[in-house]
């Protein structure tokens, strides 16, 4: 370095001109490992960091995805069995035997409830299993899980069940927590282990699966065809998209 203010050369490490005084810096380069300026020594890459966690994230895992058609078929259920208790348009909504018609009621009829308790645990297993499955595979398997199990879990009550009417999503609930097992359900019996809780599931499929017995629309028929549907839909979608 040479000192512009006397024509001296000088260190490039120092601040002040020994000859003159004159300032050359305001503060002198940090010396690298190899006893260069660090300008030219080898820079340290930083190391990857993560953002911070979500209140309820788990660490290596952020689901940015919002379960809206959980969200969806879970509000649709409140409102139909608000309907029906209300005495707004109840013929409307509920399927009966025979079969007529009115071919909408297949579909409404899974989102109307007349049991307060069945109303209750049934919804709470569809926004449990349906969040769990949407934010694995995304709302288009939710929904066709649901509209399998919950529609032809109705028409096959009425028709084949012989039940006079078929009301309520037990049969939805059933296929969406079935799927939701099947990954564990697999990987248990390929080597005995799995990672989710498959005693919880089967908790909560049991005590969906008993509704028949305090609500009398809900039909053992369904309970059948949830959980075929959600064997027959969840094991090739765990098979393409393993977790």
């Amino acid at each position: 370095m040479v000192c512009k203010h006397c024509g001296a050369e000088v260190s490039p490490y120092i601040t002040e001109c020994p000859y003159c005084g004159h300032r050359l810096q305001k503060r002198a380069p940090k010396i690298g490992k190899d006893g260069k300026p660090a300008e030219h020594a080898p820079r340290r890459m930083p190391s990857p960091t993560l953002p911070r966690l979500r209140p309820g994230e788990i660490p290596g895992i952020r689901h940015d995805t919002h379960p809206y058609a959980t969200i969806l078929l879970v509000v649709l259920g409140f409102l139909g069995t608000l309907l029906l208790r209300t005495n707004l348009v109840p013929g409307d909504l509920i399927l009966t035997a025979p079969l007529s018609f009115h071919w909408w009621r297949m579909v409404t009829t899974v989102f109307v409830y007349s049991n307060t308790g069945y109303t209750v645990i049934t919804l709470g297993a569809i926004a449990l299993f349906g969040t769990l499955l949407e934010r694995r595979h995304g709302p288009f398997a939710v929904l066709a899980l649901f509209l399998v199990g919950g529609v032809a879990g109705g028409v096959v009550a009425v028709e084949a069940g012989g039940a006079d009417l078929a009301m309520g999503g037990n049969g939805a609930a059933l296929a969406l927590a079935t799927a939701w097992a099947m990954p564990d359900l697999i990987s248990a019996a390929r080597d005995g282990e799995f990672d989710g809780d498959l005693l919880g599931a089967a908790v909560i499929g049991v005590v969906v699966a008993l509704m028949p017995l305090v609500a009398s629309e809900a039909t053992w028929a369904a309970d059948a065809v949830g959980v075929s549907a959600g064997i027959l839909i969840g094991y090739p979608v765990a098979r393409l998209h393993p977790v």
